[in-house]
């Protein structure tokens, strides 16, 4: 039975007086009849558009027809096969610029909840069953991986499953990569990645932390240890900053160390963060949708400038309607041009107002400066501007061949210019979505097994 309401099933969230209170998430989730009544929208497309629209391909309205029916585990199973992290996926991946971008019922509604109903069979499932992995045959045989973010998680999983003796090698502290120090737990909470990781556990997969891969430790050493296939999958995390920033000021943050000391120091925050009394943040995607939403939840007057409109912006449309409704101001049509500051401490932000030119190479309109300026007094700067690739890898290992972007170069079946060695995610195409770095890594999984069967 298809239930032909155009507006889709609210999701359940923190009420806004008490989520700006704490860090937890936001979204709670459908229960199990508001998932089903979700699930009876898909009108069953015989073309699947939704699955077209997927990085993943994932098999949509095959799932959806499951929860339709109150089969929950069999909607996770089907999830399965196709998603490493589902749980992750269904939260944080933009659906609405892919699956549901394609859903027949956004033509003249509201597209099917895709991301909902994927998070929901993944919670329903994780709550019922404990962390396990089958037996699989060893192989004998070790490989690495650089990076223990999507792209790594999904290719240490997928080659344990095959039989491969994995080790992660993550240059910081902590496992998760950008899973855990860039995304807030208001949006995806630390617990979700941390069954993710026992689940590799459970697979054998050995995870050693703060274990860069850099000129003490190459690429050469790993096959030296007896690797037989090396995965890079270190994402890309350096800071891109706008001209005439003064980053050297005290105040004046990168949103990934921002988000960091956020997400992961919450209990002993430097002054500079914690005593802010007003927080500019610059950028219009997740990240600095991220940023001006934790610091609302410290106390600070919280102000979001991009300069684009919000119609340009590419941050999730459901965390820029969790921005407005959190009272955070947002200027559209702004850009920093300069840092000012007293004795080496940032105290105000020149910006110009912007308006809207030409179409850019991406698509989008470019944005001109029209010479109006103005101040605005702040104590923080964070900076949500892009990043861009680490060097630490391939800078220090022989014959690995970089593209004109300055991202590792890689063919259709991730491998690189170096026998053995193959890459995928944000270190090849640059920042991404979660699934297109986690697609990355299985069809890496795949073509390191056909390597390794092949030797």
């Amino acid at each position: 039975m298809i239930n032909n309401v155009r507006e889709r099933n609210a999701m359940p969230e923190q009420d806004i007086n008490v989520r700006l209170t704490n860090f937890d998430e936001v979204a709670l989730g459908y229960t199990e009849a508001d998932a089903i009544r979700e699930a009876m929208r898909c009108l069953k497309c015989r073309k699947k558009p939704c699955t077209m629209g997927c990085p993943i391909g994932q098999q949509i309205p095959e799932f959806i027809a499951k929860v339709a029916e109150g089969d929950f585990e069999a909607a996770y199973q089907i999830t399965a096969v196709k998603s490493s992290m589902p749980s992750i996926c269904g939260r944080v991946c933009p659906q609405e610029q892919q699956c549901e971008k394609n859903c027949a019922h956004a033509l003249k509604g509201e597209a099917v909840g895709i991301g909902r109903l994927e998070r929901f069979v993944a919670d329903w499932h994780a709550a019922r069953n404990p962390v396990s992995a089958p037996e699989v045959e060893k192989k004998g045989k070790k490989v690495a991986v650089i990076g223990s973010g999507p792209a790594g998680i999904a290719c240490a999983g997928d080659l344990a499953a095959m039989g491969y003796d994995v080790t992660i090698f993550e240059k910081l502290s902590y496992a998760g990569g950008i899973l855990v120090y860039g995304i807030p737990q208001f949006v995806l909470p630390n617990s979700v990645v941390d069954r993710e990781l026992e689940t590799l556990k459970a697979r054998g997969v050995e995870i050693v932390t703060s274990a860069p891969i850099d000129k003490n430790k190459s690429i050469d050493a790993l096959f030296a240890e007896g690797f037989e296939a090396v995965f890079v999958g270190n994402g890309a995390d350096i800071p891109q900053t706008p001209r005439g920033l003064d980053t050297s000021l005290e105040g004046v943050w990168s949103a990934n160390d921002y988000l960091t000391e956020v997400n992961l120091n919450t209990a002993n925050l430097p002054a500079s963060i914690k005593d802010a009394k007003r927080v500019l943040v610059v950028g219009g995607g997740n990240v600095a949708v991220d940023a001006v939403r934790c610091a609302k939840r410290l106390g600070a007057e919280t102000i979001m400038v991009y300069r684009r409109t919000l119609a340009e912006a590419p941050a999730r449309r459901d965390e820029i309607e969790h921005t407005r409704s959190e009272s955070i101001e947002i200027k559209e049509l702004t850009n920093p041009v300069e840092c000012i500051g007293e004795n080496g401490v940032l105290t105000a932000v020149k910006l110009e107002k912007m308006t809207l030119g030409e179409p850019d190479a991406s698509g989008r309109r470019s944005p001109v400066g029209t010479g109006e300026y103005f101040t605005v007094e702040c104590q923080n700067l964070v900076i949500a501007t892009g990043t861009s690739y680490s060097e630490d890898v391939v800078d220090t290992t022989t014959g690995i061949d970089k593209d004109k972007w300055g991202g590792i170069a890689v063919d259709d079946d991730c491998k690189t210019s170096r026998e053995g060695v193959f890459a995928g995610g944000d270190a090849v195409t640059g920042p991404q979505t979660v699934v297109k770095a986690m697609g990355a890594g299985k069809r890496a999984a795949v073509s390191i097994d056909a390597y390794l069967s092949a030797k």
